[in-house]
């Protein structure tokens, strides 16, 4: 899920490395984001997200789980500060007919979550944030600042999810991602192991009630080393290696921690756990 997997429209330190962001959107789009489709999944059946599902998808990104949304008959609006990947959300999403626009009523809105705000739709009855937080220090203030703006727009009773990464002990991606922490000089806004109580902290400080969580296996799989390193470096989380080292050398380091996880087919596997919270507004 930012990403974030945290993706850059949760606020981070240290300095931003040039990058080509619209190909960084589109690798984000092709090969990382399906990677939490499980989790995304397990919680629209729980939630029982239909036709009478108004939802909003923070950090939404090129989206997937907008698309996934919507195809179980929710209406859905989603935002993102990243242009790049709102753009291809849009491909995705809207069609060229006005008419079929304004019967579907998806709306894809650039900027915070207070920018969805419309007086005359009634509130969401869902808000997710399928961006997973506890691999970066100070993801979950970020979340929680969106969260501030999210929740006035939402029924009382409706819904919040919250994603997280699992125990480290049951996601053979942190391994790798210790790479960027590893790198990165000082090591501030990159990779940190999940804590447990993660995602109940955030919503204890934005006030949500929590009822019900889960986990889910959310193995990353990627057609080869390339695309590994490809999919892993659109999440951002490598930003502050590059910025103290080079692409040359995060790649480097990037495929020597992937090696143990390649396949002889040369196909790279790492079995991951997720962690989702369901909170209510009160």
């Amino acid at each position: 899920m930012t990403p974030t997997l945290v993706r850059q429209h949760l606020p981070h330190t240290g300095a931003v490395p040039r990058v080509d962001l619209r190909a960084r959107a589109r690798d984000w789009s092709e090969i990382q984001e399906r990677m939490l489709v499980p989790l995304i999944e397990a919680v629209y059946e729980r939630l029982d997200v239909g036709p009478a599902t108004r939802l909003l998808g923070l950090g939404c990104g090129s989206g997937l789980a907008l698309l996934m949304a919507a195809s179980r008959g929710a209406t859905i609006t989603g935002v993102d500060t990243s242009t790049d990947r709102l753009d291809l959300a849009r491909q995705r999403l809207l069609p060229d007919d006005r008419e079929a626009r304004s019967r579907t009523g998806t709306r894809i809105v650039a900027g915070s979550p207070g920018d969805t705000a419309r007086p005359d739709t009634p509130g969401y009855t869902v808000v997710t944030a399928f961006e997973p937080i506890g691999c970066r220090s100070g993801d979950a203030e970020g979340l929680g600042e969106l969260l501030a703006e999210a929740t006035p727009l939402a029924e009382r009773g409706a819904a919040v999810v919250l994603a997280g990464w699992g125990p480290p002990e049951r996601c053979t991606t942190a391994s790798v991602l210790r790479v960027a922490t590893k790198l990165a000089e000082p090591p501030r806004g990159t990779w940190r192991p999940a804590h447990r109580d993660d995602l109940e902290e955030v919503a204890q400080r934005a006030g949500l009630r929590p009822d019900g969580s889960g986990r889910v296996a959310c193995p990353f799989g990627y057609a080869d080393v390339d695309s590994a390193v490809r999919g892993l470096k659109s999440t951002g989380l490598f930003d502050a290696a590059i910025s103290a080292t080079d692409q040359v050398q995060v790649d480097k380091e990037l495929t020597e921690a992937l090696h143990p996880y390649q396949r002889p087919d040369g196909t790279v596997w790492m079995p991951n756990v997720f962690r989702y919270l369901i909170a209510r507004i009160r």
